[in-house]
This record gives C-alpha cells, structure tokens and sequence, in this order.
C-alpha cells in the first residue's frame, strides 16, 4: 500500500503537465446551439470550470471511496436510520415517495490513512461536465500515457443516468413507463433560481440535450416560472411529469418555491432529489451520528460497516451551549459547518475564527468537524509550478459510484476562482 500511495504522491507533486485536450473538449461540449455559442467566451467567464491537470489516486484509495459510499447509504437505507433521521425534519420531508435521489455527492479529502468523508450532498453539481472532461484528456508525453486511466468505467454512461431517471421514476409510478411507446413524451424540468445565472448553467444545457435526445421533452426552468393548477405542476401550460432539482432551498420553503411545494405534497410529478432525500442523506447533523462508535454499536451495526464508518468519517460534534467554550478553546482542531449551509457558505477553519465571527456563530445550529487537511496537486500556472489543494466527489446513484472528479482550489474552502484550479479528472494508478 505505501507504494501505491508514493506513486500517486509522487505523480501529483512531480508531474504538473497539461492532460487537458481544450479542442477535444470543445467537441464533448457541443450539446446544443447555446453551448456551441457559450463555447468561445468561456474563459471569459468560467475560466476557472475546468483544471487543465488530472488528479492521480491509487486503486486503494479509489476503492475505500468506493466502500465508503455503499457502506453509507447501507446505514442510510434502515428503518431506524429513517426513524431518526424524519424526527429532525420538517413534516413536508417526512414523506416517502419512493425516489432515492439521483447524483448523490460524496465528498472526500486524501490522506496517508485513507479518504476522509468531509460531507454528503443530494443535489451535487458537475457530473456531465467532470465526464466532458475525463474524456478529453491526452497523455502530455509517452512516459505520463502509462497513468492516464479514468478512475471508473465511463463508456455508455449517459444511458446509465438516463436509466437512472428512469428507474427514480419507476420508484414513484410503477405502472407507468417513463418513456412511453405512444402519446406525448415526458416532460422534466431541470429546476434552479434563476438558471442561466447559474456558474454551472452549462451543464444544465448538456442535460437539456440528453434528456431530448432520448425523447424528454426537457426544460430548464426558473421556480417563478412553475405554477400549481388543476392538480398539475405546469409550465407555460404544460404539465411537468418529473423535477430534476438544483435548488439549494432543500424544503422548498421559500414563498417563491409555492408551486414545487403544492406539486411535492401532492405527489403530482416525480421529484429527484427530494427534500426527503435531503432530510435522510445531507443533513449535516448527520455527520455528528455517523462519526458516533456508541450510536454504531447501539444500532447493531455490523462490524465491517463500523470499522468503515470509524476509518472514514471524522469525529463531529454538534456544537451546543454546553460544549461552545470548550469548541472555543479546541477551534484549531476543526471546521465549523453550519447545519442548513450548502457549498462551503459560511463555514469556518477554526485556526481562522475570529470572535466577533464566533460571537455570531456559537448560538447558530452548527457542526464542528475535526480538520482534515486536503491532499495537494502540483500545477503549472504562467510557466510557474504552484501547489493547490484537493478535494475528490464521488457521484453515485443507490449506493454505487458512477463517476469521480476532484476540484483543485487555493483558499480556505472549494471554489472555481482559483488559477490552474477548477474540476479535474481523477487517474487512477495501478493496485
């Protein structure tokens, strides 16, 4: 294992050349006439999207991910998880619909002693553009052709998401195919504020094209845009048969969001990810549970899914007015997540805290996570070498890893401003 590890380290420190083919990437992206048009003012504006530098990762490591993520949602899947978990959540999440939640994200930092689950998410964004550019990559040199193997088999795996929502749907409207012989098609709306705002409102569009290619009629929708009528969720009149949902607003209650919230209650279309989905899955309270040894025994847990849990999870804590001084005084140990938060927004490294921020935030629900330093990548920025950070998602449907993509940055927290930063192919080198 320690050569494994060295060779993946060595790789990642040692060589900082480009894989990233831009033209054949070009080629991936060409979804439609919009993206075709966005295509040549990208740099203007996602410049930072797409690393032009892999991140190399053993097999050990790729498969303790792999582990990691069944053993989750295994534990996630019980009756007495679900028990717990809807006892926290609000009533309109409490019901079960049958949906599991297509790209689920699973969120790693590398270390000498295996990957660290950093946190989970329902609606994790960047699956068709990380598989866009997996694919457009070439060797920088025959010596590097050796490494330059995708982490996961990724032939045919557009007809594997489309299964996908397939299979969500079947989950909810068993008799009912989703692509029916005769009659209208499927109508899905790809459903976020204010979509072509969106930093990642290109992948929108590639997902606009799958699904229309396949025969869904496809639509990238405003929430303002959706009304509840005649017992539909509707769309410039149209009834919308199934919501595959962007939004950050996980319980849909904001006042803009009446129409997704009326259909949801309703069971009226298929929702995928849910607020159920949420409620059982990313709620960041859970991380404090599933870090728990005694919460693990007491559920009867079996032992290879303990010692799973221990490895990968790291100790969390709900921070409560009986623990706040004590967190205080330890704050150079953690990472301070808010528990309603979603990509890194107002969450804190201890070492960074300042009181006035801690004055705002030890009354507020947060969780406190033991830091874990991210693994770093070697990139070459204006014929400079410069050393970025780690992350690596994993994005799986049920339990299984369908893709992974690691997103290189500079700074406290994952972000796409970062120069030579931005997603990036994972490479797996050999077991």
């Amino acid at each position: 294992m320690d050569s494994i590890r060295s060779l993946a380290s060595q790789l990642n420190h040692d060589c900082a050349c480009y894989s990233l083919d831009v033209e054949a990437l070009h080629q991936t992206l060409h979804a439609d006439s919009v993206l075709s048009a966005w295509w040549p003012h990208w740099q203007d504006t996602h410049a930072h999207l797409f690393s032009s530098t892999g991140l190399f990762i053993s097999q050990t490591q790729l498969q303790a991910m792999q582990e990691a993520v069944r053993v989750l949602h295994e534990v996630m899947s019980l009756p007495a998880w679900r028990e717990q978990a809807m006892a926290q959540a609000p009533e309109l999440a409490r019901s079960a619909m049958g949906p599991r939640g297509v790209f689920m994200g699973y969120d790693f930092h590398l270390t000498e002693s295996g990957p660290k689950l950093i946190e989970i998410n329902t609606n994790a964004g960047g699956a068709l553009l990380a598989l866009a550019l997996t694919r457009a990559q070439r060797a920088c040199c025959d010596a590097a052709r050796e490494w330059l193997h995708a982490a996961t088999d990724i032939a045919q795996l557009e007809a594997r998401w489309l299964d996908m929502f397939a299979q969500e749907w079947a989950f909810q409207r068993p008799h009912e195919p989703f692509m029916p012989v005769q009659g209208p098609a499927r109508t899905l709306a790809i459903v976020d504020e204010t979509p072509a705002r969106q930093y990642l409102y290109p992948e929108f569009l590639l997902f606009q094209d799958m699904f229309r290619q396949a025969g869904v009629d496809a639509r990238i929708v405003d929430p303002q845009e959706l009304v509840w009528a005649n017992g539909q969720q509707q769309h410039q009149g149209q009834r919308i048969d199934m919501v595959y949902l962007r939004l950050t607003d996980f319980y849909l209650e904001a006042p803009a969001h009446a129409a997704l919230r009326q259909a949801w209650q309703a069971g009226a279309c298929v929702f995928t990810p849910n607020p159920e989905t949420h409620a059982l899955h990313a709620n960041k309270r859970h991380l404090a549970t599933l870090s728990d040894p005694q919460w693990a025994a007491q559920m009867g847990l079996p032992g290879a899914a303990r010692e799973v849990l221990a490895r990968v999870v790291p100790p969390t804590k709900l921070l409560t007015a009986e623990n706040a001084d004590q967190l205080w005084s330890e704050r150079k140990g953690y990472f301070f997540k808010p528990l309603s938060g979603y990509g890194s927004k107002a969450a804190y490294r201890g070492d960074k805290l300042t009181t006035k921020v801690w004055a705002q935030i030890s009354t507020q629900p947060y969780v406190a996570q033991a830091l874990i330093p991210p693994s770093q990548r070697v990139v070459m920025v204006h014929d400079e070498r410069k050393a970025l950070k780690a992350d690596v998602r994993a994005y799986a449907y049920n339990g299984q890893v369908q893709v992974f993509a690691a997103r290189l940055y500079d700074g406290q927290t994952t972000n796409f401003r970062s120069d030579g930063g931005g997603f990036a192919p994972v490479f797996a080198t050999p077991t």
